[in-house]
C-alpha cells in the first residue's frame, strides 16, 4: 500500500467511524509524524478525501474535517434514497443466483450479529457496522452501473458518518432485523416495487432518527 493511501484509508476510517469529530483541525505536519509518512502524501491522501466530501480546505487555513447540520443530514437522506432506489432495481434486473447467494449470505452473517458492543452499549458493535455496510452493499452489488454503485458509496460513507456520531445518543428502539428481512424477501422475489419502497422507508426512519439524535448532540459537535 503506498503511503497516500494509506493516509486515505486511515483518516477516512477515523472520520466515518466518528474517531475524528466533524470540524476538527487536520495538521498535515502533525499526521505526517503519528502516520510515519511524508507531508506529501498527507497532502495527497487530504485532496483524495476532500474529494469524497469528508474534509474540506480552507485558503490560510488548511484542512478541517467537514462539518455536519440537519440541513446537510437532510439533503443526504433524500440522495440516498433516490441513487439506493435506483440501484436496486437495475440489481434486481440483471443480478444473476450468485448476486442473489451473495446477498443471503451477507445477511446470514448480519443477522448473526449485535448490533451494539457488549462493551460499550451506547456504541455500534464494529463487527455489526463493517457486516451492515455488507449487506446494504450486496443488495445493489448486481447493478451494472458502475457510475451509481460509486455514488451508492460516496452516499453510504456519509451516511455511517452520521449513524457513529449519533450512536451514542440514540434512545429510540427499532427492530432493524426485520427491515432487513423485508429487503432481503423482496430482493429475492424480484420485487422492484416493493424493494424501492423498502429501502425508501428504512433510509426515511434512519434518517428521522439521526435528525433526532443530531439535534440532541452539543453545538460544539457540529
Amino acid at each position: 500500500m503506498s503511503q497516500t493511501r494509506q493516509v486515505f484509508t486511515e483518516l477516512r476510517t477515523a472520520i466515518v467511524g466518528g474517531r475524528l469529530l466533524p470540524g476538527s483541525k487536520l495538521n498535515i505536519a502533525a499526521l505526517a509524524e503519528e502516520l510515519d509518512v511524508s507531508a506529501g502524501a498527507v497532502r495527497e491522501g487530504l485532496a483524495m478525501l476532500e474529494a469524497e466530501a469528508l474534509v474540506v480546505s480552507e485558503p490560510a487555513r488548511g484542512y478541517r474535517v467537514s462539518p455536519i447540520s440537519a440541513t446537510d443530514l437532510e439533503e443526504l437522506v433524500k440522495a440516498r434514497i433516490e441513487i439506493e432506489k435506483l440501484c436496486l432495481a437495475e440489481a434486481i434486473r440483471h443480478g444473476d443466483l450468485a448476486w442473489e447467494g451473495s446477498v443471503v449470505s451477507a445477511h446470514h452473517r448480519l443477522s448473526r450479529l449485535a448490533e451494539r458492543d457488549a462493551a460499550m452499549p451506547t456504541m455500534l458493535s464494529a463487527e455489526w457496522t463493517a457486516s451492515h455496510a455488507e449487506f446494504h452493499n450486496a443488495l445493489v452489488a448486481g447493478c451494472p452501473n458502475g457510475w451509481l454503485l460509486r455514488m451508492h458509496q460516496m452516499l453510504y460513507q456519509q451516511s455511517e458518518r452520521y449513524r457513529q456520531l449519533s450512536a451514542p445518543l440514540s434512545k429510540q428502539a427499532r427492530d432493524v432485523g426485520a427491515e432487513h428481512q423485508a429487503l432481503l424477501d423482496a430482493v429475492l422475489n424480484r420485487d422492484i416495487q416493493a424493494a424501492q419502497t423498502l429501502i425508501a422507508e428504512h433510509l426515511q426512519t434512519t434518517g428521522r432518527l439521526l435528525m433526532t439524535a443530531l439535534k440532541a448532540s452539543p453545538p460544539a459537535d457540529r
